[in-house]
């Protein structure tokens, strides 16, 4: 006879936080959503990767690519850039994202003398940056001859055959800096002499690095930007069970800091083997994150497998239709409490401490904070990002108001047959998501600023100012369908068309 849970699975709209108390220290300015995102030794040890807010974006085409990863890392959270395309092109997306952001940033734009106006123009298009150095051997290490930027040439006025020696600025007229340099050094110089970018160079003249006056704005602006050991914001990739192998190294050679198994179902040898060829391969210099689950059971194999998260959700996704076509699944609210107190549980017994992502499930934002004081650790959002002007979707017109494109990587438009691989056919015999469009919302950094403020203005109403004290001191009501029409306007005629949801 099959085992029926005595408890019907819950969703987070049927749970209510009860208010704690709330001294006069305990404002929203005060409150860290400081979260740690691989697992560490608890009390004895900082953890390998922590974000700064508790949001990450979901593995799909329609989310996360180099645009919005750039934006999230500036928030303080991370991205997975999307697995499902050409191994070449993801790991290009990652570069992208490490190459964009750096007190130092190797050049990625470089021409030798002989180029032309052409060659300069066709290199800005193909990956968005101006600055072009000009070296000996148009590498980036290369010896420095001189620069271009879109301030030597008018397109109107010269003609694309036009050389790079005859436009640009030559060595002679640049001001560089030695390669003992301090980013302090190099951002003095940089506003000393009303510089744009400041070339670092060795003792023989060789290109180093850049600096550039628009890394140290966009710092000022945003402090919690997540950063590496060389000022690069950090970013993740998506893989799936099947080429790991020639996926992980390249993406590794393009400087990812944290990979995930992009799978609707983590419980599988299939993701276990795919952790044991990392750590067998890597040990535990790379990390890597698994799921999806929604039990005990399915947390302690993953985690006994070596995961350095574990992602905990199916079927609870704005686009994903997986409890309709094959019956699997819980109520996202009943999965999080359930894993996290394996988590726990885990964490006592062996003294590590796996931190849990919560997948899905997030439709208003009073449900991220229900969300961690359950216990996740994080989330990871899909058509919360989706909705964004750094989304890789169009921006469309629908019945009068604008809308972004939002599908799902089980959905025909995707067809992302590896992420719910069961090691038979290569091919999506059937769909688990579906082809939609979603309110245009505006920009990542207005949207997540609120969203984090509402979150921070109830952790104070319970009466704390970090994660972890939420987790411990939370009260969680579950309240009857009659009780969720009472919390809403209700009995009056609403003289505003604007939207209550959020």
């Amino acid at each position: 006879m099959a085992y029926y849970y005595p408890e019907p699975s819950h969703t987070f709209s049927e749970y209510l936080l009860v208010p704690g108390y709330t001294s006069e220290e305990c404002i929203p300015d005060r409150v860290s959503l400081k979260t740690p995102l691989t697992k560490y030794r608890k009390g004895f040890e900082e953890p390998a990767i922590s974000l700064n807010i508790p949001l990450t974006s979901a593995v799909m085409q329609s989310v996360s690519n180099d645009t919005l990863a750039i934006a999230l890392a500036k928030e303080g959270g991370i991205s997975f850039i999307y697995g499902s395309q050409t191994i070449e092109d993801q790991a290009a997306m990652v570069r992208k994202v490490k190459n964009y952001k750096a007190g130092f940033v190797v050049s990625a734009s470089n021409l030798t003398p002989d180029a032309t106006l052409a060659d300069v123009l066709a290199l800005k298009k193909r990956n968005g940056f101006s600055t072009v150095a000009v070296t000996e051997d148009g590498t980036a290490t290369g010896k420095l001859l001189g620069i271009v930027t879109s301030r030597d040439y008018r397109v109107s006025r010269m003609n694309p055959t036009d050389k790079v020696a005859d436009f640009m600025t030559p060595r002679a007229k640049l001001v560089t800096a030695p390669k003992e340099t301090t980013l302090k050094q190099a951002n003095d110089i940089i506003w000393d002499h009303k510089l744009n970018s400041l070339p670092i160079v060795d003792d023989e003249d060789h290109l180093m690095y850049f600096v550039f006056r628009k890394d140290y704005s966009s710092h000022k602006d945003n402090p919690l930007e997540l950063l590496d050991a060389e000022k690069r914001y950090l970013v993740g990739a998506g893989i799936n069970t099947r080429d790991y192998a020639k996926r992980i190294p390249a993406l590794l050679e393009a400087g990812v800091d944290v990979l995930v198994i992009d799978s609707s179902e983590g419980y599988t040898c299939w993701q276990a083997n795919t952790i044991k060829w990392v750590r067998d391969n890597y040990g535990d210099t790379v990390k890597i994150g698994a799921g999806n689950v929604v039990d005990k059971d399915g947390f302690r194999f993953l985690a006994e497998a070596g995961a350095d998260f574990i992602k905990v959700g199916i079927g609870g996704g704005s686009i994903c239709i997986t409890r309709e076509t094959k019956g699997i699944g819980r109520g996202q609210a009943t999965a999080v409490i359930d894993v996290a107190a394996a988590r726990d549980e885990y964490f006592a017994e062996t003294g590590i401490y796996v931190p849990i992502c919560s997948d899905g499930g997030i439709v208003h934002d009073y449900h991220m904070t229900l969300a961690l004081a359950m216990g996740a650790d994080f989330m990871m959002l899909g058509r919360y990002f989706a909705r964004f002007d750094e989304s890789p979707t169009n921006k469309v017109m629908i019945n009068g108001a604008y809308m972004k494109e939002y599908w799902g990587e089980g959905s025909n438009r995707a067809r992302n047959w590896q992420r719910y691989d069961l090691g038979g056919s290569t091919k999506l015999s059937f769909e688990e998501g579906v082809d939609s469009y979603v309110a245009y919302a505006g920009s990542l950094h207005d949207n997540v600023e609120a969203s984090l403020y509402k979150v921070k203005s109830t952790m104070c109403n319970v009466g704390v100012t970090n994660i972890p004290d939420l987790q411990r001191d939370a009260k969680l009501t579950l309240v009857s369908s009659v009780s969720i029409v009472e919390g809403g306007a209700h009995d009056v005629t609403i003289r505003s068309t604007s939207s209550h949801k959020g």
